[in-house]
C-alpha cells in the first residue's frame, strides 16, 4: 500500500514562495515512476480543488487555472518524491495542500480519479 507524506507547508507573506514535497513510501521506484501524481488543495468551507499534476516520467504537466504561471510541479523518481513549487503566493492560496497518486497513465484534475492520498500540509499566506 503506497503511502504519501507531504511536507514543506507553513506561513509565508504574500508575494513569497514555498516548496512542498511529497514522498511515496512503501512504493518501489518502478511503481512510483509509472504513476501520475497530483496536488490538490482545500480551503475551509470549500471543495477540494485541483492544483497541478505530472506524468510518471515528468514530461507532461497540467495546472489549474488559478495557479498557472505561478506554480510548477516536478518529480524525482529516484527519490520517490514529487514537488510543488509555489511562487507569488496570495492569501487566496491559503489551504491544506494534498498530494495524490493514481494508477493508469492519464493526467487528470478530478479528485475521484486519484487512488491514494496524503494527509495534507497547511499553507497559510498572510497579506
Amino acid at each position: 500500500q503506497v503511502q504519501l507524506v507531504e511536507s514543506g507547508g507553513g506561513l509565508v507573506q504574500a508575494g513569497g514562495s514555498l516548496r512542498l514535497s511529497c514522498v511515496a513510501t512503501a512504493a518501489t521506484v518502478r511503481t512510483f515512476r509509472s504513476s501520475p501524481m497530483g496536488w490538490f488543495r482545500q480551503a475551509p468551507g470549500k471543495e477540494r480543488e485541483f492544483v497541478a499534476a505530472i506524468s510518471g516520467s515528468g514530461g507532461s504537466t497540467y495546472f489549474g487555472d488559478s495557479v498557472k504561471g505561478r506554480f510548477t510541479i516536478s518529480r524525482d523518481n529516484a527519490k520517490n518524491t514529487v514537488y510543488l513549487h509555489m511562487n507569488s503566493l496570495t492569501p487566496e492560496d491559503t489551504a491544506v495542500y494534498y498530494c495524490a497518486g493514481r494508477h493508469g497513465d492519464q493526467l487528470t484534475n478530478s479528485v475521484g480519479t486519484y487512488d491514494y492520498w496524503g494527509q495534507g500540509t497547511q499553507v497559510s499566506v498572510s497579506s
